[in-house]
C-alpha cells in the first residue's frame, strides 16, 4: 500500500450484511438469553453453591489458557484485508497445537490448582476441563472464517444450539444427583456441539501447514492483542480469584451466581454489537461520518442496557426471590453493585470498539495494563469487607476506568470525546431516575408478594424514566437517534444485494463511496421516515492528511472477544 493513499477494500452491500446481522445477532441474543436465564434458574434450584464454587475456582485459572489458545489469531484473521487459504490453514494448525500444548498442560497443573484452593475435587474438574483447550483450539479459524464472511446468521444459530444443547444434559445430570459433574459436561457439551457446527456450515479442510506464506503480520496483531487479553483476564477474573481463595467454595457459588444472572447476559447483548460494529467502523476509516457511527453507536447500546440494569438494581430482591429462592437470600447486593459495574462497562464499549476498528492493539495494551491495576486494586481492597466489598470493588473500577479510557484514546486518534462524554452523562442520568423509580417503588411494597413487588418496581421504574425524558430537551433529542438506528438495522436489505464483504477486487467511485456513507450515516442519526438504507456502506473517503495517518496505522480492524468477556461461567 503506498503511504500517500487510502487502502482499496470492497465494500459492496455492507450496509446489507450490516443490517442483516443486526437482525440475526438480536434474533440470537433473544434465544441464547432465554437460555442463559434456564440455566441460571433452573440449575440454581437442584445445585448448591458449592457446586458452582467448585467449578469457578477451576475456570477462573485454567481459563486463562484459552486465552492463549486463541493467541489473538481468530480476530487477526477476520480482519485481514486479504486471507489466503495456505494462511487460513497455517492459522488453524497454530491455533490447534496451541490448544494441544495447553491441554497438556492443564492436565499437568491439576493437583496445584487444587492445593492452591484447598479443595482436592478440583484434580478431576481441571483435568476432564482440559479437553476443551484442544475442542476450542480447532474451533478458533472455523468460527472466524465464518465471521470474516459476515455469515452472522450461522454464527447465531451455532451460539443458541450449542449452549441450548448443554443446558438439557446438565439439567438431566443435576436431576439425577451429579452435582457438579453436571456443570462440567455442560462446559465440555458446548465445546463439542460448537465446534461440529462450525466445521459444518464453514465446509473447508485445512490443508498441510505451508512455510511459503507471509504469515508473519498475523502473528504480530495476534501477538500485540494476546498481550491485552491476558491481562485483560486477570483483571476480569481477580474477583474469582479473591474469593475462591479467601472465603471458599460456597461464597464463591454465591457470588458466581449473582454475576451470571446479570454479568453474562448482559454480555451476549453487548459481544454481538462488537461483531456487526466493527466490520462497519473498519470501512468507515477516518471520515467524519465515522464520528456519527460512534456517537449513535455509544447511544444504541448505552441507553437500553443502561435503563434495564438501572432498573434491576431497585428491584434486585424480589428478582432473587423469584429466580433463584431463598437459598440464594445473599446475592441481592452483590447483584446491585453488578449492575453499575455492567453499566459503566457498556459506556466503555465504544472505545473498545474505536481502538479495534483502527488497529490500536499496541495502545489498547497500555491501557488495558492501567485498567487492569485498578480493577485488581479496587477488588484486593474490596476484599477485606467480604464478598460484597468484592463486588463493591468491581464496580468501582470502571467507574474510574471509564472516563480515563476516552482521554487515553483521544491522545493516540481522533474521536468526538466531548460529544461521548455528554451522551454518556444524559445516558446515566435515565439511568439514576429509573433505579431510584424502580427501588424506592421496591422498598415500599417490602411486604407484598415478590411478583407484586417485582412488577409495581419494574413499572415505577420505567415510568420515572419516561417522564425525566420527557421533561429534559437533550434527552428528547436523543429519542429519535435511537429509534432511527434501530429501525436502520432492522431494515430489510434490497431485493438482489448480494456480495462477500471479504473481498477485495470491486472497488467504489470517490463520490459514490461518500454518498452511500453519508445516506448510511443519515439512517443512523436522521428522522427515521426521511431516509433509505442504501445497498452499501463503502470505505471512508480520507484526504492525503487521514490517509497518510491511516497507513502508519495500518493494523487492521478485529471482531475479538470483548475486554470483559472473558470471564468464570
Amino acid at each position: 500500500m503506498s503511504r500517500g493513499a487510502a487502502p482499496e477494500r470492497d465494500t459492496s452491500n455492507l450496509a446489507s450484511h450490516a443490517a442483516r446481522g443486526a437482525l440475526s445477532t438480536g434474533l440470537g441474543l433473544s434465544a441464547r438469553l432465554v437460555i442463559q436465564t434456564l440455566s441460571v434458574v433452573v440449575l440454581a434450584r437442584v445445585l448448591e453453591p458449592r457446586d458452582y464454587g467448585l467449578v469457578a475456582m477451576v475456570l477462573a485459572i485454567v481459563g486463562i489458557g484459552d486465552t492463549l489458545r486463541d493467541f489473538g489469531l481468530s480476530s487477526a484473521a477476520i480482519q485481514a484485508p486479504d486471507l489466503s487459504r495456505a494462511q487460513r490453514s497455517n492459522l488453524f494448525w497454530t491455533n490447534t497445537a496451541i490448544g494441544l500444548a495447553l491441554g497438556l498442560a492443564v492436565l499437568a497443573i491439576a493437583e496445584p490448582v487444587a492445593a492452591f484452593y484447598h479443595q482436592s475435587e478440583l484434580v478431576p474438574i481441571t483435568r476432564a476441563l482440559a479437553v476443551t483447550f484442544l475442542l476450542n483450539g480447532m474451533m478458533t479459524q472455523l468460527r472466524a472464517d465464518l465471521v470474516r464472511s459476515m455469515r452472522f446468521q450461522v454464527v447465531a444459530t451455532i451460539d443458541v444450539v450449542a449452549p441450548g444443547s448443554a443446558l438439557v444434559l446438565a439439567v438431566v445430570l443435576a436431576s439425577l444427583g451429579a452435582g457438579y459433574w453436571a456443570l462440567v459436561a455442560q462446559q465440555l457439551v458446548v465445546a463439542v456441539v460448537a465446534l461440529i457446527g462450525c466445521a459444518l456450515a464453514a465446509r473447508w479442510l485445512p490443508s498441510r501447514y505451508d512455510r511459503t506464506v507471509p504469515m508473519r503480520h498475523l502473528y504480530r496483531f495476534g501477538g500485540n492483542l494476546l498481550g491485552s487479553q491476558l491481562v485483560g483476564y486477570l483483571a476480569n477474573n481477580v474477583d474469582a480469584l479473591t474469593i475462591g481463595h479467601r472465603f471458599g467454595a460456597t461464597p464463591l457459588g454465591i457470588y458466581n451466581r449473582a454475576f451470571q444472572l446479570l454479568m453474562n447476559p448482559l454480555n451476549q447483548v453487548r459481544a454481538p454489537s462488537t461483531t456487526v460494529a466493527l466490520p462497519v467502523l473498519a470501512r468507515a476509516g477516518y471520515s467524519k461520518e465515522y464520528d456519527k457511527i460512534v456517537r449513535t453507536g455509544q447511544l444504541m447500546l448505552a441507553y437500553p442496557v443502561t435503563l434495564g440494569l438501572s432498573v434491576l438494581a431497585g428491584v434486585a430482591v424480589p428478582t432473587v426471590d423469584i429466580l433463584l429462592g431463598d437459598a440464594w437470600s445473599q446475592v441481592p447486593p452483590i447483584l446491585r453493585f453488578l449492575a453499575v459495574a455492567g453499566i459503566f462497562q457498556t459506556l466503555a464499549y465504544v472505545g473498545y470498539w474505536v481502538y479495534l476498528s483502527r488497529g490500536l492493539t499496541k495502545q489498547l495494551l497500555h491501557y488495558t495494563l492501567v485498567s487492569s491495576a485498578i480493577r485488581i486494586v479496587c477488588v484486593v481492597g474490596g476484599s477485606i469487607w467480604g464478598v460484597v466489598g468484592v463486588a463493591a470493588g468491581y464496580a468501582l473500577a470502571p467507574m474510574l476506568a471509564w472516563p480515563l479510557s476516552l482521554w487515553w484514546l483521544n491522545r493516540v486518534t481522533r474521536l468526538p470525546v466531548r460529544s461521548l462524554y455528554g451522551g454518556a452523562a444524559r445516558v446515566l442520568v435515565v439511568g439514576l431516575a429509573a433505579g431510584l423509580g424502580s427501588g424506592g417503588t421496591a422498598w415500599a411494597l417490602r411486604s407484598a408478594p415478590s411478583i407484586v413487588e417485582l412488577v409495581a418496581g419494574v413499572a415505577a421504574g420505567l415510568a420515572v424514566a419516561a417522564l425525566v425524558i420527557l421533561a429534559v430537551p437533550a434527552l428528547r433529542r436523543d429519542v429519535p437517534t435511537v429509534r432511527s438506528a434501530v429501525r436502520a438495522a432492522l431494515r430489510r436489505p434490497r431485493r438482489g444485494a448480494s456480495g462477500h464483504a471479504g473481498s477485495s477486487d470491486a472497488t467504489a467511485a470517490a463520490p459514490a463511496v461518500e454518498a452511500a456513507v453519508e445516506a448510511v450515516v443519515d439512517a443512523l442519526v436522521a428522522e427515521p421516515a426521511t431516509v433509505d438504507l442504501p445497498d452499501a456502506l463503502p470505505a471512508a473517503v480520507l484526504d492525503d492528511d487521514v490517509a497518510e495517518r491511516a497507513a502508519d496505522h495500518a493494523e487492521p480492524a478485529v471482531r475479538v472477544p470483548a475486554p470483559d468477556e472473558h470471564r468464570h461461567v
